[in-house]
């Protein structure tokens, strides 16, 4: 949700050319959107383990660029409780919503990170043009596609 210029712009082509799908990582941010960063970092989340990798990630969303990603996470959390459903869910939904997705990397830690991210299922049918057409609002991040000459 957060990161979409390859995925929806660059492979683009491959999805249309070739009828190839993706495969989508990390369709959580690295656990921003849970909605558990939105008040600071807990202890004993990934955020919080002195990990060089994980404090430059944790240090992307400290920049200007960063606290506006978070505001729409805050928003987003709107709607994911507007459908009864928790943030977590609602980003796999929109994930797999998308019809070039042909896999999402679930990466939990425990069993009932998985049992709760996999609801998400139930949540798809609800992402209607209109909730879609919300949650483009509130991403405004939607890449412009290449132009095609073939």
């Amino acid at each position: 949700m957060l990161h979409r210029e390859r995925f929806e712009a660059e492979y683009e082509p491959l999805y249309r050319k070739h009828r190839m799908g993706t495969t989508i990582w990390s369709p959580l941010a690295s656990g921003v959107l849970t909605g558990k960063y939105l008040e600071g970092i807990p202890e004993g989340s990934r955020f919080s383990i002195d990990n060089p990798i994980l404090q430059r990630i944790r240090g992307q969303y400290e920049t200007e660029e960063g606290k506006a990603k978070m505001e729409k996470v805050r928003k987003l959390k709107t709607v994911a409780d507007e459908l009864g459903c928790s943030l977590a869910q609602l980003a796999i939904a929109w994930t797999i919503k998308n019809p070039n997705v042909s896999t999402a990397i679930l990466g939990a830690s425990r069993p009932e990170q998985l049992k709760e991210t996999l609801k998400s299922l139930e949540v798809v049918p609800k992402l209607t043009p209109e909730v879609l057409a919300k949650i483009e609002e509130i991403l405004a991040n939607k890449p412009k596609l290449p132009i095609s000459r073939f």
